[in-house]
């Protein structure tokens, strides 16, 4: 399983471990990095949203800032291209849990 680092430019934000997968998305372990307290509001919104956004309304006010971060995933042993979050891949962390599409 592939291990990720979460960046904000040259930032660390955490560090993802995948262990598992649950159609469409690979579930992982999330440990926060020294970027997380200022993108994790954020997170915390993306992953309070629930429930029907006909829409898409609600997905776009809280994703929209997501985007904006530039976040990039960086696979730890360099085998895979690094994956711009929300252009590349879908992410989604809720406390130490991690659900990524790519």
């Amino acid at each position: 399983m592939t291990q990720w680092r979460l960046l904000r430019g040259d930032v660390l934000v955490g560090e993802l471990s995948e262990y598992g997968c649950d159609q469409p998305f690979f579930l992982a372990r999330f440990t926060p990095g020294p970027g997380w307290e200022s993108v994790r509001a954020l997170f915390e919104a993306w992953a309070a949203l629930n429930g029907p956004d006909p829409d898409g309304s609600r997905t776009v006010a809280v994703v929209k800032p997501l985007q904006d971060l530039e976040l990039r995933l960086a696979p730890v042993d360099g085998q895979q291209p690094p994956l711009q979050v929300f252009k590349n891949c879908v992410l989604r962390i809720n406390g130490s849990a991690a659900r990524l599409r790519y």
